[in-house]
């Protein structure tokens, strides 16, 4: 075997590993988590089991069930810290036993081990925003940069809270475990407001080079259908059901055979996924009839519906997605939300009045550095005819995004502008 030989192995395996644990990431350490009740233990035994697949991996070539490998792989270092600390209790002889007797490496994924260690996560003995940063990064297997472009924050602050979290969970001696019936009421709206903005990073990845990541909204989507079986009188549990179901119905439209995005003028709306928008409707209907009153979940589904019950973007009631995004900024106020409250105002009333909205923002610290104040100006501009300050904008908003499609996307948009 030659050196390229190795170093294409090399570079194959760690593409292997990448993908196995953007994919799997969630269940490992969840299943680490319960086998020995250390969040912070667990995500060491995955890294260390992902060390060795990347010595043995070129040379012995990916197993079968890559993701049962580094659960087993994981496992039995556990196995050897604990006979090295003489610790040989019922919890080893059990695992060993099991061990011994299995056949095979078939991996079956426990949607419940994840769902409990999003509640896990979720702990109240941590602030919501500890609770949001921290599992987003034990979840999703979202890196620190992609967690805080989503929650708008800076780098070092998520990994500050990341940190504390795990020390937090640590020292009040929390265990990998469902919580009662009673606590869940405390630690739901962490728990819908991660798997919200799990999908969120699906629909519209904030990096990378895939428009869509589909593993992310899949999973969220699973997540909140679970949600919703356990907690069927909850409302928003059912409305994020239904916000994530018209949302993804749009994936097939959403995406050209090269990768590169298409947007919702230009999607062929006889491609949308029609059994979903009905799944979708119907969970917004059951979000409404336990009359409570519509939460931030329910009017997005609801702006959501507009969209995908409207022939075409001429016809799309944008007026109601005005009053929608309105009531939306009074009850979970947001610059993102008046920034796409703008976005319907210049559809429903024109440009002028939509860009004096996205002005009044251009101060919001949340957002400085952000691609999304200048990509909106950037089309407001456009429709008005200031065609050079457009297109700045736009190479602005090229220059700050941090996804390749989306890029791209701004980048035809400034080149297409008359000169």
């Amino acid at each position: 075997m030659t050196d390229t030989d190795v170093t294409a192995g090399d570079a194959a395996a760690r593409r292997s590993v990448d993908s196995v644990w953007r994919i799997e990431s969630a269940q490992i350490v969840a299943t680490l988590t319960k086998l020995t009740g250390d969040l912070g233990l667990a995500e060491d035994l995955a890294q260390e089991a992902l060390l060795e697949a990347l010595e043995q991996w070129p040379r012995d070539g990916v197993p079968r069930n890559p993701g049962a490998w580094l659960t087993m792989v994981a496992k039995r270092r556990a196995i050897d810290g604990w006979r090295r600390r003489a610790a040989l209790d019922e919890r080893y002889r059990s695992l060993a036993r099991d061990l011994e007797q299995a056949s095979d490496l078939d991996w079956e994924p426990i949607g419940d081990d994840v769902l409990r260690l999003v509640f896990t996560a979720c702990h109240p003995v941590l602030s919501r925003e500890s609770q949001v940063a921290l599992t987003l990064r034990v979840v999703s297997g979202l890196t620190t940069q992609e967690i805080a472009r989503m929650l708008l924050v800076p780098v070092p602050t998520v990994q500050a809270r990341i940190t504390r979290a795990k020390k937090t969970l640590a020292a009040a001696n929390v265990h990998f475990e469902a919580p009662d019936p009673a606590e869940w009421p405390r630690r739901l709206s962490a728990v819908l407001g991660v798997v919200y903005l799990l999908f969120t990073e699906g629909y519209a990845a904030t990096s990378g080079p895939t428009w869509i990541r589909a593993d992310l909204a899949n999973e969220a989507l699973r997540l909140g259908r679970r949600l919703v079986a356990l907690v069927p009188r909850e409302p928003e549990a059912h409305a994020l059901v239904a916000l994530m179901e018209f949302q993804a119905s749009r994936f097939a439209a959403r995406v050209a055979p090269d990768g590169s995005a298409i947007l919702l003028a230009d999607q062929h709306r006889e491609r949308w996924d029609r059994a979903q928008i009905v799944r979708g409707s119907a969970a917004l209907s059951r979000a409404d009839a336990l009359g409570r009153g519509r939460g931030a979940y329910a009017l997005q589904a609801a702006i959501a519906q507009c969209h995908s019950v409207a022939p075409s973007v001429a016809a799309t009631d944008w007026e109601q997605i005005v009053i929608l995004y309105e009531a939306l900024g009074r009850i979970a106020p947001n610059p993102v939300v008046e920034l796409n409250r703008a976005i319907a105002v210049s559809m429903a009333t024109g440009p002028a009045t939509a860009l004096r909205i996205v002005d009044g923002l251009a101060d919001d610290a949340s957002l400085r550095g952000s691609h999304l104040i200048p990509s909106v100006r950037g089309e407001l501009l456009a429709r008005l005819g200031r065609t050079e300050e457009a297109r700045s904008e736009l190479l602005t908003a090229a220059h700050l995004a941090a996804n390749d499609r989306e890029r791209d996307v701004l980048l035809r948009k400034a080149a297409g502008l008359p000169q």
